[in-house]
């Protein structure tokens, strides 16, 4: 048989890098190859159009195992196993214990409870905890920032109560400074002195991981991965520098401080930033102290974004999140939380959640992913993001050293300035289309309604709307549908559902072609879109509107054609509708001498343009 495979192979002769380039350029046939097919990505570097072999010599990262430092390919050597995560808002410490008992039956191995720091003693945690196992389930707590020195000591004295092996026991406690004064602008308590305290209360749970680097709140803002990344390990940096300042081991550190990512869309830069991530941590901390190789090893949770999530067409959401959980467990994390998908506008149900914990059971028990260690390893493509991403990564992350490290950053508002200019870009690029929401600003769902769904709205730490004075500058969490739900739902609030009738005539490819992409275009409104097979003059496709009670016509041709449809189609309506030219020929600006206003096209600002017609369509 291996005989028979050489044979083949040798009948192939083997294709240069520059025969391949000679090809491509003969097929593109003189456009120009770095704008036509090489992508420049938001974090700063190019991707290539293709990579090969030899694209893998000079880096170092082909050299790494599983399991070894710096822990590129991971922290385990034996499989992929990752810990499927569900989060618990503890309303009734009872009734928060049946949930959590009744889940750990349906593929739940690690838990999440956020408890109320008023009501925190040793029987609310013995009622909570009740028949859970602490030896069989990872666990972790979130309470009041001021409380969780409070929270480690009674956790403690419980396990030592039940008689655990507190060695073996697997868990985090959520306390985080700097991500109260990312989110909420607030700066409260001494950071020093509850994490020294911490480590303290929680020594005897070496396996407890209390310093939280909650760098999910930087993607729910809207961060580009290598700001994500960058700023994780900076945050990270000033747990490791201050502490080891203060007396306390570096190793001692590292093994408390827990890393909480986000996971963006972006399949591939996520799976690279996970292998990228590990190995900057293990470097930083091997800088610290170079025999702590074991404490280097990369805690990782990593929780679906918010950011990208959908109201309109909300099941997309799925998709989203699958995607998404299939590069984190690619990436090989520890442990990983799927949002249920109607999130931004429900509080998840049963349902909801029993599909989240799917998505990720599903990629386990079905298609095996925890079975193979780091399947990217070697792939010329992934590698070289790898490279790329750490790279941009690691720019930023000395950045913010020089500066004085991550405290100063935050306290003076430069991470927050960063991540919300970012914010403000991909919001502009969702509105131009070029970063795409499907159901939201592109293909939506024609006929869906919100009915009674409306989006959370982010309060502030007093409960109210923002308003409360803040210590820092705070990160903006828009969502990147928030704008074109907010134009949707404004349309739908209005009574009235503005009619679009397309009207379709000349050169049938092209009439069909522009017509779908109005669409879409202006279902994005909410709008009510009436597509047409042609009609043989503009007459006859005015009189059609005009029937049937249309509020914009979107005159639907070639380009070619325009100069004699577009001028006769705008006269015959005579101002008793929008009228609209789908395209932009070369002839525009006579049309526009004639009176035309608006067209529409790939280059236009969608979100903008439907705002200035719904100004116009809700007046009448």
């Amino acid at each position: 048989m291996a005989d028979s495979k050489e044979k083949l192979f040798s009948d192939f002769a083997p294709t240069t890098t520059e025969q391949w380039m000679d090809k491509v350029t003969a097929d593109l046939k003189g456009a120009d190859f770095e704008k036509k097919l090489v992508w420049k990505t938001n974090e700063g570097f190019k991707v290539k159009p293709f990579y090969r072999m030899e694209d893998l010599e000079g880096l170092k990262t082909t050299d790494a195992l599983p399991g070894e430092f710096p822990y590129l390919r991971g922290t385990k050597k034996d499989n992929n196993e990752w810990l499927v995560r569900q989060e618990i808002k503890v309303e009734c410490p009872k009734e928060a214990n049946t949930k959590a008992l009744d889940i750990l039956n349906k593929g739940v191995d690690s838990l999440a409870f956020r408890v109320k720091a008023k009501e925190l003693n040793a029987e609310y945690i013995e009622t909570l905890l009740e028949g859970i196992c602490a030896e069989c389930v990872e666990l972790n707590f979130y309470t009041c920032q001021g409380h969780v020195v409070e929270l480690a000591e009674i956790l403690v004295a419980y396990f030592q109560k039940k008689g655990y092996d507190l060695t073996k026991l697997q868990g985090s406690i959520g306390y985080d400074f700097f991500d109260k004064m990312l989110a909420k602008g607030k700066e409260k308590g001494d950071m020093l002195a509850t994490a020294k305290a911490l480590i303290e209360a929680t020594a005897a749970l070496p396996e407890y991981r209390v310093l939280n680097v909650t760098a999910l709140t930087l993607n729910n803002a809207g961060s580009y991965i290598y700001q994500e990344l960058g700023y994780a390990l900076a945050w990270g940096n000033e747990y490791l520098n201050q502490l080891t300042e203060a007396g306390v081991p570096a190793a001692v550190v590292a093994r408390k401080i827990k890393f909480n990512f986000g996971i963006s869309s972006n399949y591939f830069l996520e799976i690279a930033k996970f292998r990228a991530a590990r190995m900057l941590w293990a470097n930083i901390v091997a800088s610290y102290d170079a025999e702590a190789k074991c404490a280097a090893k990369m805690r990782v949770h990593a929780e679906t974004s918010t950011f990208n999530l959908t109201l309109f067409d909300a099941h997309v959401n799925l998709l989203r999140t699958q995607t998404e959980a299939m590069s984190a467990a690619l990436g090989g994390v520890d442990s990983m939380t799927v949002s249920p998908f109607d999130k931004t506008y429900a509080t998840p149900d049963e349902f909801s959640e029993r599909m989240a914990r799917n998505q990720q059971l599903l990629l386990k028990e079905e298609s095996h992913f925890d079975k193979v260690i780091d399947p990217a390893a070697g792939s010329y493509y992934i590698e070289n993001l790898t490279v790329s991403i750490a790279k941009q990564a690691w720019e930023l992350f000395l950045a913010v050293e020089e500066e004085g490290g991550f405290y100063a950053a935050v306290k003076a508002g430069k991470v927050q300035a960063a991540v919300n200019e970012s914010n403000k870009t991909r919001h502009k690029a969702v509105a131009q289309r070029r970063e795409v929401l499907l159901g939201t600003n592109q293909f939506p769902n024609f006929n869906e309604k919100a009915g009674e769904k409306k989006p959370f709205e982010a309060t502030c730490c007093c409960g109210g709307h923002d308003t409360c004075e803040k210590d820092v500058p705070a990160l903006n969490f828009d969502r990147a549908a928030s704008e074109f739900e907010a134009l949707r739902l404004e349309t739908e609030a209005s009574g009235k559902r503005p009619k679009a009738f397309m009207l379709t005539i000349g050169n049938l490819a092209m009439r069909q072609a522009r017509a779908q992409f109005s669409c879409n275009f202006l279902a994005c409104a909410g709008y009510e879109v009436i597509d047409n097979l042609g009609f043989p003059t503009v007459e006859a496709g005015i009189e059609a509107a005009m029937a049937a009670k249309a509020d914009i016509v979107v005159l639907c041709s070639s380009d070619d054609e325009y100069a004699e449809y577009a001028v006769p189609a705008f006269k015959a309506l005579d101002g008793r509708a929008i009228f609209i030219v789908a395209g932009a020929p070369a002839n525009m600006e006579e049309l526009k001498a004639a009176g035309i206003e608006n067209f529409i096209h790939v280059r236009v600002n969608v979100l903008e343009t439907l705002r200035e017609y719904n100004k116009i369509l809700m007046k009448n």
